[in-house]
């Protein structure tokens, strides 16, 4: 019995002696290790011993099945060594090579804007807050007069949650809750996501807006007018402009601001649908009802509100032909900006 133990001990370092490649010594492990294997086949025998014999027999198949595990393993090691050296030589860089620069990143179109229209209006004097993005619907619509019925709170608009919440149709709560927190004067604006059931190449159901808000004693539709070509005149130079009457729930009176087209100079083109005018934002001042939901004295004190689409801004002062561009990941559209 220990003679056929040397045995295939022999066998086994003949055959290694032979092996040179990572395949050949699996087969050898499979051969002599593996379930049907020749080591394997030794401890079948034990059953025929007696348990003296059992013991010597058994002590001599578990050195014998150590041995060759462990010079096995001791060449497989080798050789992923001898591999990885190779794989390491071969991918060594050539330094001949014309190097490979790293983009660099820039602003995004639309922050760059709503970083811009910032600064402008900070220069005023004016104050950014923000707000939650998930709104209230007292927030959102009643607070700014927008009453139930109102087309505005229809499901096919807004966004609205299992909870009762809404997702901002607008930044004007921001509104609402700077003035429950302050007390006049002041001149606020609130940049900012909304979101609305809207999707095609002009409107996107994810977008932004800034708005701003102005209150104080003898606030007029004067200063509203002076604050926002001052404005625009920063935003687009200076060109002709005009207030449109228009209508908001918040705001009485409420007017849009029109541009000259900025593309075609007022001559008429596909972008200003013939009209030489482009509308920028739309403004008024604050309704006496908003007031009083904020329980601000609508005798004593006045002001006016404005509010902008940022990728309408982008879209006019880049030329861009599709809002949904801002929000794709083409690297060729982004590395223009």
């Amino acid at each position: 019995m220990n003679h056929s133990v040397d045995d295939v001990l022999k066998e086994f370092s003949s055959e290694k002696s032979n092996a040179s490649s990572v395949s050949d010594f699996d087969s050898l492990k499979t051969k002599y290790l593996g379930k049907k294997g020749i080591v394997t086949g030794l401890l079948k025998q034990l059953g025929s011993l007696s348990p003296d014999e059992k013991k010597v027999f058994g002590a001599k198949i578990n050195e014998l099945k150590n041995t060759i595990t462990a010079e096995i393993d001791a060449e497989l090691g080798r050789l992923a060594q001898i591999e990885q050296e190779k794989q390491f030589k071969s991918d060594r860089p050539d330094h001949t090579l014309p190097g490979i620069s790293s983009s660099v990143g820039t602003t995004h179109p639309v922050l760059r804007i709503v970083r811009e229209i910032s600064e402008i209006f900070v220069s005023m004097g004016f104050f950014v807050a923000d707000g939650p993005e998930v709104e209230q619907e007292y927030y959102n619509f009643e607070a700014l007069n927008v009453p139930l019925h109102h087309p505005a709170r229809d499901m096919q608009d807004s966004f609205y949650l299992e909870s009762g919440h809404v997702l901002r149709t607008q930044t004007s709560p921001v509104q609402i809750r700077t003035m429950e927190k302050i007390s006049p004067p002041f001149k606020m604006i609130a940049p900012g996501k909304v979101f609305r059931r809207d999707s095609d190449i002009t409107h996107s159901p994810v977008f932004h807006q800034i708005e701003g808000l102005v209150v104080g004693e003898n606030v007029s539709m004067c200063d509203l007018k002076g604050t926002l070509i001052y404005f625009a005149e920063r935003m687009f130079g200076k060109r002709p402009y005009r207030f449109r009457p228009s209508y908001f729930p918040f705001t009485e009176p409420s007017a849009e601001m029109d541009i000259q087209c900025i593309f075609c100079s007022g001559s008429g083109c596909k972008v200003c649908k013939g009209s030489g005018w482009i509308e920028i934002l739309g403004c008024g001042m604050v309704n006496p009802k908003v007031f009083e939901a904020v329980n601000y004295d609508h005798e004593k004190y006045s002001g006016f509100a404005f509010g902008m689409g940022i990728e309408r801004q982008a879209i006019l002062r880049y030329g861009i032909s599709d809002i949904r561009l801002l929000f794709g990941s083409d690297v060729r559209f982004l590395k223009q900006f």
